[in-house]
Protein backbone atom coordinates (compact mmCIF):
# COMPACT_ATOMS: atom_id res chain seq x y z
CA UNK A 1 0.00 0.00 0.00
CA UNK A 2 1.40 3.41 -1.10
CA UNK A 3 1.69 6.85 0.75
CA UNK A 4 -1.61 7.99 -0.69
CA UNK A 5 -3.83 4.94 -0.15
CA UNK A 6 -2.71 5.09 3.50
CA UNK A 7 -4.02 8.85 4.11
CA UNK A 8 -6.78 7.95 2.14
CA UNK A 9 -7.47 5.47 5.04
CA UNK A 10 -6.49 7.43 8.05
CA UNK A 11 -8.90 7.86 10.94
CA UNK A 12 -8.33 11.56 12.50
CA UNK A 13 -9.20 12.13 15.93
CA UNK A 14 -12.15 14.93 16.33
CA UNK A 15 -11.37 18.89 15.71
CA UNK A 16 -11.16 19.17 19.65
CA UNK A 17 -8.82 16.52 20.40
CA UNK A 18 -6.66 17.42 17.38
CA UNK A 19 -6.16 20.66 19.55
CA UNK A 20 -5.54 19.56 22.89
CA UNK A 21 -2.66 17.67 20.80
CA UNK A 22 -0.95 20.85 20.05
CA UNK A 23 -1.50 22.21 23.13
CA UNK A 24 -5.30 23.70 23.81
CA UNK A 25 -6.37 23.04 27.58
CA UNK A 26 -9.75 23.45 29.08
CA UNK A 27 -11.21 26.36 30.03
CA UNK A 28 -10.83 27.30 33.66
CA UNK A 29 -13.07 28.48 36.44
CA UNK A 30 -14.17 32.62 36.49
CA UNK A 31 -13.87 34.59 39.24
CA UNK A 32 -13.67 37.68 37.93
CA UNK A 33 -16.50 39.95 36.74
CA UNK A 34 -17.81 39.85 33.45
CA UNK A 35 -19.74 43.42 33.41
CA UNK A 36 -18.10 46.21 32.54
CA UNK A 37 -19.23 48.61 35.23
CA UNK A 38 -17.97 45.73 38.12
CA UNK A 39 -14.25 45.29 36.16
CA UNK A 40 -11.25 47.25 37.59
CA UNK A 41 -10.13 50.17 35.11
CA UNK A 42 -6.30 50.78 35.38
CA UNK A 43 -6.35 53.63 33.00
CA UNK A 44 -8.37 55.86 34.80
CA UNK A 45 -6.33 55.54 38.06
CA UNK A 46 -5.39 58.40 40.13
CA UNK A 47 -1.80 58.50 41.78
CA UNK A 48 1.57 60.29 41.21
CA UNK A 49 2.84 58.36 38.13
CA UNK A 50 6.02 60.70 38.10
CA UNK A 51 5.46 62.44 34.72
CA UNK A 52 3.01 64.18 32.47
CA UNK A 53 2.81 62.01 28.76
CA UNK A 54 3.31 64.32 25.92
CA UNK A 55 1.12 61.83 23.48
CA UNK A 56 -0.30 58.35 23.58
CA UNK A 57 -2.51 57.45 21.48
CA UNK A 58 -2.89 54.59 18.78
CA UNK A 59 -1.11 54.73 15.27
CA UNK A 60 -0.72 52.96 11.72
CA UNK A 61 -4.56 52.74 12.29
CA UNK A 62 -6.15 52.24 7.97
CA UNK A 63 -9.39 53.20 7.29
CA UNK A 64 -11.12 54.23 4.50
CA UNK A 65 -11.81 58.07 3.47
CA UNK A 66 -13.58 60.03 1.33
CA UNK A 67 -11.41 63.35 -0.58
CA UNK A 68 -12.88 66.30 -1.51
CA UNK A 69 -10.92 68.28 -4.06
CA UNK A 70 -10.68 70.97 -6.50
CA UNK A 71 -8.86 69.07 -9.63
CA UNK A 72 -10.73 65.82 -11.12
CA UNK A 73 -12.08 63.45 -9.69
CA UNK A 74 -13.62 66.30 -7.15
CA UNK A 75 -14.34 63.57 -4.91
CA UNK A 76 -12.51 60.27 -4.43
CA UNK A 77 -12.59 57.26 -2.03
CA UNK A 78 -9.21 56.16 -0.84
CA UNK A 79 -7.24 54.97 2.17
CA UNK A 80 -6.36 57.25 4.95
CA UNK A 81 -3.62 56.13 7.82
CA UNK A 82 -4.57 57.29 11.15
CA UNK A 83 -2.48 58.56 13.91
CA UNK A 84 -4.33 59.90 17.14
CA UNK A 85 -3.38 60.96 20.64
CA UNK A 86 -3.84 63.19 23.81
CA UNK A 87 -1.50 64.07 26.27
CA UNK A 88 -1.36 62.74 30.04
CA UNK A 89 -1.34 64.79 33.53
CA UNK A 90 1.42 63.10 35.96
CA UNK A 91 -1.60 62.49 37.81
CA UNK A 92 -3.35 60.10 35.74
CA UNK A 93 -2.41 56.61 34.37
CA UNK A 94 -3.34 56.49 31.26
CA UNK A 95 -5.77 56.53 28.18
CA UNK A 96 -9.02 54.82 27.03
CA UNK A 97 -7.74 53.48 23.41
CA UNK A 98 -11.11 52.44 22.22
CA UNK A 99 -12.44 55.67 22.30
CA UNK A 100 -9.54 56.74 19.43
CA UNK A 101 -11.37 54.00 17.16
CA UNK A 102 -14.81 54.47 18.63
CA UNK A 103 -14.64 58.05 17.39
CA UNK A 104 -13.19 57.27 14.13
CA UNK A 105 -16.54 54.55 13.68
CA UNK A 106 -18.97 57.41 14.40
CA UNK A 107 -17.37 59.46 11.73
CA UNK A 108 -17.39 56.98 8.78
CA UNK A 109 -20.81 56.02 9.55
CA UNK A 110 -21.69 60.06 8.97
CA UNK A 111 -19.79 60.04 5.91
CA UNK A 112 -16.00 60.97 6.78
CA UNK A 113 -14.82 63.20 4.21
CA UNK A 114 -11.17 64.48 5.29
CA UNK A 115 -11.59 68.02 5.51
CA UNK A 116 -9.72 70.54 7.79
CA UNK A 117 -13.07 71.88 9.22
CA UNK A 118 -14.23 68.23 9.65
CA UNK A 119 -10.89 67.26 11.24
CA UNK A 120 -11.14 70.52 13.73
CA UNK A 121 -14.77 69.06 14.76
CA UNK A 122 -13.56 65.48 15.23
CA UNK A 123 -10.16 66.72 17.06
CA UNK A 124 -12.56 68.85 19.41
CA UNK A 125 -14.88 66.09 20.11
CA UNK A 126 -12.30 63.10 20.89
CA UNK A 127 -10.68 65.81 23.66
CA UNK A 128 -14.48 65.62 25.22
CA UNK A 129 -14.63 61.77 24.89
CA UNK A 130 -11.21 61.41 25.91
CA UNK A 131 -11.95 63.74 28.88
CA UNK A 132 -8.93 65.70 28.01
CA UNK A 133 -7.81 68.97 27.57
CA UNK A 134 -5.87 68.09 24.14
CA UNK A 135 -6.15 65.99 21.26
CA UNK A 136 -4.46 65.47 18.28
CA UNK A 137 -5.47 63.48 14.84
CA UNK A 138 -3.01 62.74 11.67
CA UNK A 139 -4.01 61.25 8.69
CA UNK A 140 -2.00 60.51 5.42
CA UNK A 141 -3.78 59.41 2.14
CA UNK A 142 -2.73 59.17 -1.56
CA UNK A 143 -4.36 62.11 -3.34
CA UNK A 144 -5.33 61.32 -6.95
CA UNK A 145 -5.76 63.99 -9.68
CA UNK A 146 -6.07 64.11 -13.66
CA UNK A 147 -2.89 65.43 -15.71
CA UNK A 148 -3.06 65.57 -19.48
CA UNK A 149 -0.57 65.41 -22.07
CA UNK A 150 0.32 68.96 -23.13
CA UNK A 151 -0.12 68.36 -27.14
CA UNK A 152 -2.35 65.33 -27.30
CA UNK A 153 -4.57 66.20 -24.24
CA UNK A 154 -4.51 62.62 -23.32
CA UNK A 155 -5.81 61.99 -19.78
CA UNK A 156 -3.89 59.71 -16.67
CA UNK A 157 -4.18 59.75 -13.36
CA UNK A 158 -0.87 61.17 -11.18
CA UNK A 159 -1.38 61.19 -7.51
CA UNK A 160 0.72 62.83 -4.61
CA UNK A 161 1.31 61.83 -1.43
CA UNK A 162 -0.94 64.27 1.45
CA UNK A 163 -1.03 64.60 5.37
CA UNK A 164 -2.91 67.03 7.59
CA UNK A 165 -2.37 67.04 10.92
CA UNK A 166 -5.17 69.07 13.75
CA UNK A 167 -4.48 69.48 17.18
CA UNK A 168 -6.95 71.00 19.39
CA UNK A 169 -5.99 72.10 22.93
CA UNK A 170 -8.91 73.66 25.24
CA UNK A 171 -6.97 76.63 25.97
CA UNK A 172 -5.12 77.86 22.80
CA UNK A 173 -7.26 76.47 20.07
CA UNK A 174 -6.00 74.76 16.83
CA UNK A 175 -3.15 74.09 15.26
CA UNK A 176 -3.17 72.93 11.89
CA UNK A 177 -0.43 71.40 9.47
CA UNK A 178 -0.73 70.59 5.99
CA UNK A 179 2.46 68.84 4.37
CA UNK A 180 2.37 67.11 0.07
CA UNK A 181 4.91 65.49 -1.20
CA UNK A 182 4.56 65.37 -5.36
CA UNK A 183 7.04 64.25 -8.45
CA UNK A 184 8.69 65.88 -10.96
CA UNK A 185 11.40 66.34 -13.51
CA UNK A 186 14.51 68.40 -13.07
CA UNK A 187 17.21 68.81 -15.65
CA UNK A 188 20.84 69.26 -14.10
CA UNK A 189 21.92 73.14 -14.96
CA UNK A 190 25.81 71.76 -14.81
CA UNK A 191 25.07 69.22 -17.27
CA UNK A 192 23.58 71.76 -19.57
CA UNK A 193 26.55 73.85 -19.45
CA UNK A 194 29.47 71.47 -19.68
CA UNK A 195 28.05 69.13 -22.39
CA UNK A 196 28.42 69.61 -25.74
CA UNK A 197 25.01 68.39 -26.23
CA UNK A 198 22.22 66.54 -23.97
CA UNK A 199 22.06 66.94 -20.36
CA UNK A 200 20.98 64.78 -17.84
CA UNK A 201 17.66 64.66 -15.67
CA UNK A 202 16.01 63.08 -12.96
CA UNK A 203 13.01 62.45 -11.28
CA UNK A 204 12.71 65.29 -7.97
CA UNK A 205 10.41 64.66 -5.25
CA UNK A 206 9.34 67.88 -3.48
CA UNK A 207 7.71 67.84 -0.18
CA UNK A 208 6.53 70.48 1.63
CA UNK A 209 5.01 71.26 5.36
CA UNK A 210 2.75 73.84 5.71
CA UNK A 211 1.20 75.75 8.67
CA UNK A 212 -1.78 77.09 8.24
CA UNK A 213 -2.96 80.40 9.12
CA UNK A 214 -5.80 80.75 11.63
CA UNK A 215 -8.08 82.29 9.00
CA UNK A 216 -7.59 79.62 6.33
CA UNK A 217 -10.95 78.96 4.45
CA UNK A 218 -10.70 75.73 2.56
CA UNK A 219 -13.89 76.77 0.89
CA UNK A 220 -11.84 79.00 -1.11
CA UNK A 221 -8.64 77.27 -1.67
CA UNK A 222 -7.47 73.84 -2.03
CA UNK A 223 -4.26 73.46 0.02
CA UNK A 224 -3.50 70.14 -1.96
CA UNK A 225 -3.92 71.86 -5.63
CA UNK A 226 -1.73 75.32 -4.21
CA UNK A 227 1.18 73.20 -2.80
CA UNK A 228 1.00 71.04 -5.99
CA UNK A 229 1.06 73.95 -8.11
CA UNK A 230 4.04 75.20 -6.55
CA UNK A 231 6.10 72.12 -7.01
CA UNK A 232 5.33 71.36 -10.12
CA UNK A 233 5.48 75.32 -11.33
CA UNK A 234 9.07 75.75 -10.73
CA UNK A 235 10.17 72.69 -11.94
CA UNK A 236 12.23 71.92 -14.95
CA UNK A 237 8.91 69.53 -16.28
CA UNK A 238 5.56 68.00 -14.75
CA UNK A 239 5.63 64.33 -14.53
CA UNK A 240 2.97 62.83 -16.59
CA UNK A 241 1.02 59.66 -16.88
CA UNK A 242 0.16 59.68 -20.65
CA UNK A 243 2.35 60.69 -23.14
CA UNK A 244 2.38 60.46 -26.60
CA UNK A 245 5.96 61.38 -29.01
CA UNK A 246 4.30 64.98 -29.37
CA UNK A 247 4.18 65.38 -25.99
CA UNK A 248 7.41 63.61 -25.03
CA UNK A 249 8.98 66.46 -27.48
CA UNK A 250 7.47 69.29 -25.77
CA UNK A 251 8.27 67.76 -22.07
CA UNK A 252 11.90 67.23 -22.87
CA UNK A 253 12.37 70.57 -24.77
CA UNK A 254 10.78 72.41 -21.64
CA UNK A 255 12.60 70.36 -19.11
CA UNK A 256 16.13 71.29 -21.39
CA UNK A 257 14.79 75.30 -21.40
CA UNK A 258 14.67 75.28 -17.34
CA UNK A 259 17.72 73.55 -15.67
CA UNK A 260 16.93 73.26 -11.94
CA UNK A 261 19.54 72.28 -9.32
CA UNK A 262 17.51 70.93 -5.99
CA UNK A 263 18.94 74.30 -4.35
CA UNK A 264 16.98 76.11 -7.33
CA UNK A 265 13.95 74.02 -6.42
CA UNK A 266 13.43 74.83 -2.91
CA UNK A 267 14.20 78.34 -3.00
CA UNK A 268 11.44 78.60 -6.04
CA UNK A 269 8.96 76.69 -4.42
CA UNK A 270 9.88 78.50 -0.92
CA UNK A 271 8.90 82.05 -3.16
CA UNK A 272 5.45 80.35 -3.61
CA UNK A 273 5.16 79.57 -0.42
CA UNK A 274 5.95 82.84 1.32
CA UNK A 275 3.35 84.49 -1.35
CA UNK A 276 0.82 82.26 -0.16
CA UNK A 277 -1.59 84.50 2.13
CA UNK A 278 -2.42 81.28 4.03
CA UNK A 279 1.03 79.88 4.64
CA UNK A 280 1.93 81.15 8.18
CA UNK A 281 5.19 79.11 8.06
CA UNK A 282 6.37 76.10 5.92
CA UNK A 283 9.68 73.66 4.87
CA UNK A 284 9.93 72.73 2.17
CA UNK A 285 12.47 69.62 0.92
CA UNK A 286 13.94 68.79 -2.65
CA UNK A 287 15.81 64.87 -3.54
CA UNK A 288 16.53 64.29 -6.50
CA UNK A 289 16.66 60.65 -7.62
CA UNK A 290 19.86 61.25 -9.73
CA UNK A 291 20.31 59.48 -13.01
CA UNK A 292 24.48 59.20 -13.12
CA UNK A 293 25.09 58.86 -9.65
CA UNK A 294 24.07 56.25 -7.22
CA UNK A 295 23.65 58.62 -4.98
CA UNK A 296 20.60 61.18 -4.51
CA UNK A 297 20.91 65.09 -4.18
CA UNK A 298 18.78 66.64 -1.22
CA UNK A 299 18.26 70.71 -0.25
CA UNK A 300 16.09 71.49 2.38
CA UNK A 301 14.88 75.27 3.01
CA UNK A 302 12.53 76.80 6.09
CA UNK A 303 10.36 79.88 6.49
CA UNK A 304 8.28 81.27 9.63
CA UNK A 305 6.50 84.37 8.49
CA UNK A 306 6.14 85.21 12.20
CA UNK A 307 9.36 85.35 12.75
CA UNK A 308 10.29 88.52 10.52
CA UNK A 309 7.53 90.61 12.04
CA UNK A 310 9.49 90.52 15.14
CA UNK A 311 12.57 91.43 13.78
Amino acid sequence: MNQTELNKNKQLPSKKERHKLFGSVDPGPRTKPEQKEKMVDLQNSKKDFLFNIDMVGISNVKHPIQIPSQLVPQIQTTIGTFTFGSSIAQGSKGTNMSRFTEQLDKYHHEGFAIDIETLKKFTKELAGRLKQEDAEVEVSFPWFFERKGPYSDLAGMNHADATIKVLYDHTTGYDVTVELTGKITTLCPCSKEISEYSAHNQRGNVSMSVKLTEDFDEQQIDWKAALLEAAESNASARIHPVLKRPDEKMVTEQAYENPRFVEDIVRLVAADLYEYSFVEAFEVSCRNEESIHLHDAVATLSYDKKQEKTR
